[in-house]
């Protein structure tokens, strides 16, 4: 909550540097500042304490003081930008698997810029433990599980609230209905987050999801006309850049034509917490963490292995060949025995 104590004080450009959507209330109260933008909050209001400007306005300084820093809280929480919501980590608490057995761990935090994959056979819980983190479940859903945000207890305005949501989810299929181009897509979407250079972050989205995709795309483009490597390549370069929520759920990005490694470090370079079920045995050892489902249940949670992440240096040479081989198919080219490399 932004106090009255918070913004009295400070001076009228200040607040305005600070919270730009601040001269809408202004306007809409009639408070022309004119020469005055440099003067302190509380002394610009002294006109106030006029009984005639009163009357006239049917308001009083504090009453416009306190007006004013709900206003300010109101807008920051429906832009997810709360300071009092920093997100620092999530942790999970056991529940039970589909046979009403407890999961096989205790706890498990999660922070900041790491990456925890979630492994398992097809239809043995994965999304259901996406949803219960989306949900911030707390012994509510169908595997009584508890997700603690910052160790406390989920705050439920995470379930509800469009623009103060603590998950932004990347599912398998993205899917525009609407006929924008991806400038337009994306103008919508940083006006609506009350950005002051739009034009800048639009950039950076667009470089952002071209270095990402198989297939380069442009501002002018409809977004209905991309494909799903590009909608994917554009989604996540945008949830990374203007998104506001602090962790990202990835349903099996191995399917979505983009540079998957390229995707992660976006992600974790922009401090999210990334969680992400896959099949794809890269991706899982560029995790921090695994977790392996079983019937519906947290089997159990491993830690990446230097082994392991040595191991990963093969698997990505032989990926690379495979999707040099890949792209030379397309091309209409004949792959030879030599191609493989090894």
């Amino acid at each position: 909550m932004i106090s009255v104590r918070d913004i009295q004080e400070q001076t009228i450009a200040d607040l305005f540097e600070q919270y730009p959507f601040l001269q809408g209330f202004f306007e809409e109260q009639t408070l022309e500042v004119n020469g005055q933008i440099n003067e302190k909050l509380d002394d610009f209001l002294n006109f106030l304490e006029d009984e005639e400007e009163q009357e006239n306005r049917a308001m009083a300084k504090d009453q416009v003081l306190e007006s004013m820093s709900e206003y300010i809280t109101q807008m920051l929480e429906f832009l997810g930008e709360d300071k009092d919501d920093g997100v620092r980590s999530i942790t999970l608490l056991p529940g039970t698997n589909k046979s009403g057995e407890a999961e096989q761990f205790g706890e498990l935090k999660i922070s900041k810029s790491e990456i925890v994959c979630i492994v398992g056979p097809t239809g043995s819980g994965k999304s259901r433990l996406l949803a219960d983190i989306e949900w911030v479940a707390h012994k509510d859903t169908p595997t009584s599980r508890t997700i603690l945000v910052n160790d406390e207890k989920g705050d439920k305005k995470w379930r509800m609230t469009s623009g103060n949501k603590l998950v932004a989810q990347l599912s398998q299929n993205m899917n525009f209905v609407m006929d924008l181009s991806v400038y337009e897509f994306l103008e919508l979407h940083a006006q609506s987050r009350l950005v002051e250079d739009v034009e800048s972050v639009i950039d950076k989205i667009i470089k952002q999801a071209n270095n990402l995709a198989g297939e380069k795309f442009d501002l002018n483009t409809p977004i209905t006309s991309l494909s799903g490597g590009q909608s994917r390549a554009l989604m996540i370069a945008d949830t990374a850049i203007l998104s506001k929520s602090p962790i990202i759920l990835i349903d099996e990005i191995e399917n979505a034509g983009i540079d998957r490694k390229k995707a992660l470090e976006l992600l974790v370079g922009e401090e999210k917490i990334v969680l992400m079920a896959t099949h794809d045995p890269i991706l899982a050892l560029m995790g921090d963490k695994r977790i392996v489902i079983k019937n519906g249940g947290i089997h159990k949670v491993i830690e990446t292995s230097e082994e392991e992440r040595n191991l990963l240096v093969d698997l990505e040479r032989m990926d690379a060949v495979v999707q040099n081989m890949r792209t030379r198919l397309r091309q209409g080219e004949i792959i030879q025995k030599e191609d493989i490399g090894f």
